[in-house]
């Protein structure tokens, strides 16, 4: 399989994220090491997966992981898992996180639910050195020892949802400003929707965040999956919304723009089922998507490069699903009757 610009876009971005850094540290040497070391140790993970990928095996630069299903209010994602029972414990991720690292995966987005809820698998993590994790967090409960330890651990890179009414922006950048004296570096997430495109894609918008330390924004488009037809974005706001954040970019040069299913549509359709990164679920599920919760294998059961091996993946890729024409936005959220029924015919 071909390597995707997207793969390329987020290795850029994470220099850029490693030349800030370094800049931020430059007094600290101790922390200017482990920059330094990790950028070595992202070319391992490269290496790692093109071997992998010569013996027939692709594996995807990114894996998402959510810790939890439990949810503040105000969260558009929802708990949509399709697993049930016990949720994976600190140990049993530090277990994917060493496997993942293993066979070349070097970005591990952390999300849920409210990731900061597992505080124990935050500080797994930590000790995971040699991978990046983006945790996406509502902030409402960003404490003091948290922002220890983001300061301690650069391997944690904190990603503040701007999106949860029940935490108010000045809460939020009360956060920032903790995390900016500290010269912790930390990124914004925005759920983008038909009422509020204008406002998060301007560089008004852009330049509060940038003022207060922020190095990254990455923009999800709303998946109406709790029935809000009328405020995700149509053909017309998706274009607009793709100029927008081209602009941002070129203003903006200092910065990390991600855009999700965006760019996806720019790096060859849906990178979901293992093409660009998959989902693992609070309950060890291994999901196409976070917007696509179905699983047919789980972690408990087998090792991660079996997860990427999954029926359901191999189908998935084999009939199409993820690169045929679709309106825009969420393919597989789209198409879910379809993935739905793969799963039904592998149970005859």
């Amino acid at each position: 399989m071909n390597s995707f610009e997207l793969e390329s876009y987020l290795a850029k971005g994470t220099e850029g994220l490693v030349k800030d850094i370094l800049r931020a540290t430059a007094r600290e040497p101790q922390e200017s090491a482990f920059i330094l070391r990790f950028s070595a140790d992202s070319l391992k993970a490269q290496r790692k997966r093109e071997k992998l990928n010569r013996k027939g095996h692709h594996v995807p630069p990114l894996l998402i992981c959510s810790l939890t299903d439990e949810c503040c209010s105000g969260c558009f994602a929802g708990n949509r898992t399709a697993d049930g029972g016990t949720q994976l414990s600190a140990n049993e991720w530090l277990s994917v996180f060493g496997q993942a690292a293993g066979c070349g995966i070097s970005f591990i987005v952390l999300s849920g639910g409210e990731p900061l809820l597992r505080r124990d698998v935050i500080y797994s993590a930590a000790r995971q050195e040699d991978v990046l994790f983006p945790v996406f967090t509502k902030g409402s409960i960003l404490d003091d020892e948290y922002t220890e330890l983001f300061d301690k651990h650069r391997n944690l890179f904190p990603v503040l949802s701007i999106d949860n009414e029940k935490v108010s922006r000045e809460s939020l950048f009360e956060k920032m400003a903790a995390m900016q004296q500290r010269g912790v570096l930390f990124g914004a997430s925005v759920t983008v929707t038909k009422e509020n495109t204008d406002e998060v894609c301007s560089s008004e918008f852009v330049s509060e965040l940038r003022s207060r330390g922020c190095r990254a924004v990455v923009y999800t488009e709303y998946v109406p999956a709790d029935g809000r037809e009328d405020i995700a974005p149509d053909e017309i706001s998706r274009v607009q919304m793709a100029l927008r954040i081209d602009e941002l970019k070129k203003t903006f040069g200092n910065m990390v723009f991600i855009s999700f299913p965006g760019d996806e549509r720019a790096s060859g359709d849906c990178l979901g089922a293992g093409r660009g990164f998959f989902h693992i679920n609070a309950f060890g599920g291994a999901e196409p998507c976070p917007f696509s919760p179905y699983s047919d294998c789980n972690i408990r059961s087998g090792s991660l490069m079996d997860m990427l091996d999954s029926r359901l993946f191999r189908e998935l890729n084999r009939q199409g699903v993820l690169t045929g024409w679709h309106d825009g936005g969420c393919v597989l959220y789209e198409r879910r009757e379809l993935v739905e029924k793969i799963l039904e015919e592998q149970k005859r």
